[in-house]
């Protein structure tokens, strides 16, 4: 396993590699629950690398599956312990998607769909702030700048000289058309999308309303894919008080359908950057007639 992963990614490979041995000794989630004295639940989360993963959780199923190898049980043990370190977003307190962020400091490639908003990866602070603002009308200041502190870290992956992470964008008209803050805050947003598009891994594609239906109507979804073989691609779906992460293959390839389907109907490269241009021109407009 190579060091310079993040906990996230580690406890998924973890959870993994535990989950191949149960399968080894024929053995079913709520059997091992039942032995254990513990949740199916719990089981479920630590194979599926949402739950962080101790060395006695390790020892302890290491028991059960009658695992006699002492150096694979070490080697476990020691990705146990690994993966227990703290990935950067902690230092930021209760970060609400901190599963997400770890997947994608540990990316090679995002592909996302953006029905309603501009991506993440590619806001300005102003605007950052104005969409977090209005998604959570109850947050204190404080909590709003800690988010908007957060969504500009994660933008360092963009800029990375060593791993840029390659970003593919696909962005439907209604989420350039809305005004998030003011007229001002939106020209300087898109302008800044058409500045990131030339980057040579950025790529920003325009859905704009006249391409009609498309299969993306159902909404946001983002694809992370990994440079090693052994990780498997993820389907990342936001949801309002939990989120989805899609593994099957079978969820990957409909997914990646879906998507290679939005760019093809979207505006090439060159085209999308004419339509932004426009659309902040006319939120300049807006705000000259107000």
């Amino acid at each position: 396993m190579t060091s310079n992963v993040g906990p996230t990614v580690r406890r998924r490979r973890l959870g993994q590699e535990l989950r191949r041995l149960r399968q080894e000794k024929g053995m079913t989630a709520e059997e091992v629950a039942e032995e254990l004295m513990v949740s199916q639940s719990k089981i479920s989360r630590l194979e599926n690398g949402r739950r962080s993963i101790s060395q006695r959780d390790v020892r302890d199923l290491c028991r059960v599956y009658r695992v006699e190898d002492k150096h694979l049980v070490e080697s476990l043990m020691q990705m146990a312990k690994d993966s227990r370190q703290q990935g950067w977003w902690n230092a930021f307190g209760d970060v609400p998607y901190s599963v997400y962020i770890g997947f994608e400091t540990d990316a090679a490639s995002l592909r996302v769909y953006e029905p309603q908003i501009l991506p993440g990866l590619l806001q300005t602070p102003q605007y950052a702030e104005a969409v977090i603002g209005g998604a959570l009308p109850e947050a204190t200041p404080e909590h709003i700048a800690q988010r908007v502190q957060v969504r500009m870290r994660r933008q360092e992956r963009i800029t990375d000289p060593l791993s840029p992470l390659r970003l593919w964008a696909v962005v439907d008209e209604s989420a350039m058309r809305r005004v998030v803050g003011s007229p001002q805050i939106m020209s300087d947003q898109l302008e800044y999308l058409v500045r990131m598009s030339y980057e040579p891994h950025v790529t920003v594609q325009a859905l704009p309303f006249d391409m009609g239906s498309h299969p993306g109507m159902s909404g946001q979804f983002a694809i992370l894919e990994f440079s090693d073989e052994s990780d498997t691609s993820v389907v990342y779906l936001e949801g309002v008080t939990s989120d989805l992460y899609l593994e099957k293959l079978t969820d990957v390839q409909s997914y990646s359908m879906m998507y290679e389907h939005l760019r093809a109907q979207a505006l090439n490269v060159d085209q999308s950057r004419q339509f932004i241009l426009e659309m902040a021109q006319q939120h300049l407009d807006r705000k000259g007639s107000n």
